[in-house]
């Protein structure tokens, strides 16, 4: 494995970090910034400030107008991007977005990436992923679907609820994964104003960094033609880990921008403020809190860097996805708790970034499947001896 960032990459991530730092961090107090994530309003106008400067949507291909950039070099401008909790929303890669826009790539036909990947990779739409159910529905368990798809004529009609949709209100389309009558599962495209779709709250939740915030769904007869069925029918499930596999591994490389700002302003703070006659960070204790920052940050960092590295050598990765998944965003967790407790009152009051940062990260040890979840799987391929890749390989 060879880290040497290229010329050009070592460019990119110097754009983006100027971007961040000296364009989208002054909206950073914007009151459009609400508890329910960043405005429909204040979105456009950070999309207009990355399309200006050439950061839109850089994952994307080069056909759609992106970038075109490989897993290693999204881990350099994705963790650039995550050093303030609207640049990803700035640059459009976000979830649900950023997810779906890889998933469509590579499954959607070419009506469906003309009619709506495009809008969505340009920034002029939104979209959501419907999966997760309430109980007894899917959850971390897939398998457990219960909203339901069932052929009439040259149509599906869809009924069903969703719940922690992430930016359903304010959303464009939905992928809609639904149980066909055999058991199987298959992904759908909608427009969200089609009759028999309908947000019905906006649930409360801890983070505040999603446009749309997370919704609750029902589909009410919901009628989908053939055409706009995602890839093949009964193929929901595998489609399902061509986008989670991945899109864990980019959670993990924006959390970890947030976790490196929340480190840097705790450091900051430990510089400057005199407590017992000398800098707070000369104080063994907190001078060992910085000292764990820095390692659970590097590890975090080798963990993206390897899986992202894998991934772009034709590997599944599943295994390497899942385990980065579970210690990037406990190691992550563990800096910003770290943090808030070095800047004390400070980091839990809105005077810091941090405080913010705190609550967002925390939902991460569960978005795309808790870390209970995945030790139980990871502990079964290690039982079974199956592992997609190993570091041996490296």
């Amino acid at each position: 494995m060879d880290f040497a960032l290229s010329p050009e990459l070592r460019e990119l991530q110097a754009r983006v970090r100027s971007f961040i730092r000296e364009r989208v961090m002054p909206f950073e107090a914007d009151a459009r910034w609400g508890r329910h994530g960043p405005s429909e309003s204040l979105r456009d106008e950070l999309v207009a400030l990355a399309r200006a400067d050439g950061l839109l949507t850089p994952h994307a291909s080069r056909e759609l107008g992106g970038l075109g950039l490989s897993h290693v070099q999204k881990a350099v401008v994705f963790e650039e991007a995550g050093y303030s909790a609207l640049g990803p929303t700035a640059m459009n890669i976000h979830a649900p977005d950023e997810g779906n826009i890889h998933l469509m790539e590579v499954v959607a036909s070419p009506q469906q990436k003309e009619r709506w990947l495009r809008p969505l990779v340009q920034g002029a739409t939104r979209s959501c992923f419907c999966m997760t159910e309430p109980p007894p529905g899917a959850g971390a368990d897939p398998s457990m679907l219960r909203t339901t798809a069932v052929r009439d004529g040259g149509d599906y009609v869809i009924d069903g609820v969703k719940w922690f949709i992430t930016g359903a209100q304010g959303a464009g389309f939905a992928i809609i994964m639904a149980r066909m009558e055999d058991g199987s599962a298959t992904m759908f495209l909608s427009d969200m104003d089609r009759p028999g779709i309908e947000v019905e709250r906006t649930m409360d939740a801890m983070d505040s960094c999603f446009t749309g915030g997370h919704g609750v769904v029902r589909f009410s007869g919901l009628r989908v033609p053939e055409s706009d069925v995602l890839g093949e029918v009964g193929q929901g499930l595998r489609y399902a880990q061509v986008r989670l596999a991945p899109a864990r591994l980019t959670h993990c490389m924006r959390w970890l921008g947030q976790a490196q700002r929340a480190h840097d302003e705790a450091l900051a703070y430990a510089r400057r403020r005199q407590s017992f006659g000398r800098p707070l960070g000369e104080h063994q204790g907190v001078g060992f809190m910085l000292a764990d920052n820095e390692m659970d940050l590097h590890t975090a960092r080798l963990h993206i860097w390897h899986t992202a590295w894998l991934l772009d050598r034709g590997e599944r990765a599943n295994f390497e996805s899942s385990r980065a998944k579970v210690a990037c965003s406990e190691a992550e967790w563990r800096v910003v708790d770290r943090s808030v407790q070095i800047l004390g009152g400070q980091g839990v009051t809105g005077e810091s970034a941090v405080a913010r940062i705190f609550a967002d990260m925390r939902a991460f040890r569960i978005y795309d499947g808790p870390s209970e979840v995945h030790r139980h799987s990871l502990g079964r391929k290690i039982l079974a001896g199956r592992r997609d890749a190993s570091l041996r390989q490296a």
